[in-house]
């Protein structure tokens, strides 16, 4: 159900995982930009709203015009990662109590396995149990009944600068070890800052939900090598081949977003890395 709720709680957007890696990020990087302060949701304290959805049914929840779904499973057993679509579900919920017009759910580019240049349309052919999870996610999503008033947009994302699997070993200090594959490099893939992320975030919120596709890439150009990434925080490299089930390239098309949403701004994390001497 809805109810009133304080002034300080009153804002046209609702984020769930806002205690989250992703969650936290994005957050801080709207607390920074020309945002109303949005209404947090979280399984754990911390947030403006507690639950646990596998609990019982919606807590109140205010009136939001978008719910932005930043939570999700990132590792674990396939019953862990099947709880992303046990997580879509209950933003669906949560959209429906609070009168949204529109969930943005977070997805991934794992979902297409290995590529150059994925467009939205380009076949899934997802490698990891990740990929398979955040696959099967899309796929309740886009089973949910359409005659509700709730527009369903699904974010297919690039790796996240801070948020990826290179940034515990970039943390710790020791030499960084990549695969290198035969043309002599390490893992290509595209990637997106906090910041872009967050300004793509607020746009979709603020466009009319009937212009949201139900499919959308997110990411920075241009692409960038692992091996840029270690030279850039200046951790000491090491190499070994690459397996036969390592994927040297995934990058993403970028053309539906930037035909969507023409005036965001270039990616300035990601365009500084892409500068970082060899």
């Amino acid at each position: 159900m809805r109810v009133p709720v304080p002034n300080s709680l009153n804002s046209q957007v609702l984020v769930t995982g806002a205690n989250g890696q992703v969650g936290r990020m994005v957050l801080r990087a709207l607390d920074l930009m020309d945002a109303p302060r949005p209404v947090t949701l979280s399984r754990r304290s911390c947030a403006d709203i507690v639950w646990l959805p596998e609990t019982g049914p919606c807590p109140p929840l205010p009136d939001c015009d978008a719910v932005l779904a930043l939570w999700g499973v990132t590792s674990g057993n396939d019953t862990a990662l099947a709880r992303n679509s046990d997580l879509a579900r209950a933003a669906r919920r949560i959209a429906l109590a609070a009168g949204a017009s529109r969930v943005i759910h977070l997805s991934s580019a794992a979902v297409y396995g290995a590529g150059l240049d994925l467009r939205e349309d380009a076949p899934a052919r997802p490698v990891s149990a990740y990929g398979r999870a955040k696959l099967a996610m899309e796929r309740t999503i886009a089973a949910f009944p359409r005659r509700e008033g709730l527009c369903h947009c699904i974010l297919r994302v690039a790796n996240v600068l801070g948020a990826d699997s290179l940034t515990p070993a970039l943390a710790n200090g020791a030499p960084v070890t990549l695969d290198r594959f035969a043309d002599g490099h390490g893992p290509l893939r595209s990637y997106v800052s906090p910041a872009a992320l967050a300004q793509v975030l607020l746009a979709l919120t603020r466009l009319p939900a009937s212009r949201l596709p139900p499919l959308l890439n997110v990411a920075s150009a241009p692409p960038l090598r692992m091996e840029t990434m270690v030279r850039a925080t200046g951790r000491q490299l090491a190499w070994r081949p690459a397996p036969g089930d390592a994927l040297a390239a995934v990058t993403l098309d970028i053309s539906a977003l930037s035909a969507l949403l023409p005036a965001l701004p270039p990616d300035r994390d990601v365009l500084a890395l892409a500068e970082t001497p060899s």
